[in-house]
């Protein structure tokens, strides 16, 4: 248990919730309700989303694998480990401005589902960033 709370232990917590998190795009479009969503929109715009809710759940697998297998390896401080880690806390960072930047009040205030959801991905976001950001400023 000791071992989760070090840090290539939430390094790969952190991979494990990537992995998931890229896993549930899955089944995503049907929790949002997409398919009668983009229903009224074109072909190509359909196909368009599809393929990039594919492409982003797959960045997430790939980018949770890392730390997940590779947790020692990114904290040896190596330029390689170090560009890694600098570009998943830049990512992420990015990814948890958004989570207020693109994503207003109005879409999730008053709906108790959807202020869950926010709030949780405010924590998720947070916590990800946090630890990729501190790996990065530990290593050597």
């Amino acid at each position: 248990m000791t071992a989760l709370l070090t840090l290539e232990g939430q390094l790969r917590l952190v991979g494990l919730a990537l992995v998931v998190m890229g896993a549930v795009h899955a089944v995503l479009p049907r929790l949002m309700g997409w398919p009668a969503d983009l229903a009224s929109t074109t072909l190509l715009t359909r196909q368009v989303s599809y393929a990039h809710l594919f492409f982003i759940g797959l960045v997430c697998v790939l980018f949770g694998l890392l730390p997940l297998a590779l947790a020692p390896e990114l904290l040896a401080g190596t330029r390689l480990g170090t560009a890694l880690l600098a570009g998943e806390t830049v990512f992420w960072g990015l990814r948890w401005v958004f989570q207020f930047t693109v994503f207003p009040a109005r879409l999730w205030r008053g709906n108790r589902m959807r202020t869950a959801a926010h709030m949780a991905l405010v924590l998720l976001w947070t916590w990800v960033a946090a630890v990729f950001g501190y790996a990065l400023a530990a290593t050597p």
